[in-house]
């Protein structure tokens, strides 16, 4: 693993760990109205967002307290209080471990999982995996038509994985043909719910 990459994962798991109070810190350091403003423009709001994000750093939390692994090679994506979790790992254990832990953070009303045993990888693919992740944000920022602030994306050795909301089908096959048409992507996988989706709003499991 390379310098630049071990200290990304340790300045990630500080912040998984310092959660929302370091969040309040960074709007008080860049100015909260603005923080707040792009949280609004999305479809699940200031609150939902706020939900997401401790969501996610409880399980980053169990995560880090389970191993390491399971926070270097897993990716995390919450929209909604629905988790999505992707990654390469090379045992089962591990990806059962990773949804397990997952499920109990507060508030989720979904864990979807997309994990690979596989050993397939390395950082060829974590860089190629970069570019594409990179490139396909910049494209649906700009993109026509697309509200990009209600996506979220991942990708896997080549596969892309998406989930969020979409304003309507025709909002989720622009955003689906611009992923598909990057160069090294090898698949896409959609979890994105349409805005008038009924499932949008299923409470959590009590």
């Amino acid at each position: 693993m390379t310098t630049t990459r071990r200290s990304s994962i340790i300045l990630t798991a500080a912040l998984a760990l310092l959660g929302p109070t370091l969040v309040g810190c960074i709007e008080t350091a860049v100015g909260a109205g603005a923080a707040v403003g792009v949280t609004a423009m999305q479809e699940r709001g200031v609150k939902g967002a706020v939900s997401d994000t401790a969501i996610r750093a409880e399980i980053n939390h169990y995560w880090l307290q389970k191993s390491e692994k399971l926070f270097i090679y897993v990716n995390l994506q919450v929209h909604e209080a629905r988790v999505l979790v992707s990654g390469a790992v090379t045992d089962p254990q591990t990806r059962a471990d990773a949804i397990e832990l997952a499920w109990k953070a507060k508030g989720v009303r979904e864990v979807i999982n997309e994990v690979e045993v596989t050993n397939e990888g390395g950082l060829g693919a974590y860089a190629r995996d970069t570019v594409i992740v990179t490139e396909l944000r910049s494209r649906l920022l700009f993109a026509k038509d697309v509200q990009s602030v209600n996506y979220s994306l991942e990708a896997v050795n080549g596969v892309v994985y998406l989930i969020g909301v979409a304003q309507d089908q025709a909002e989720l096959e622009r955003v689906l043909n611009v992923a598909r048409n990057l160069r090294n992507v090898r698949r896409v996988v959609s979890h994105v719910l349409l805005k008038a989706d009924p499932r949008r709003f299923t409470p959590a499991p009590a």
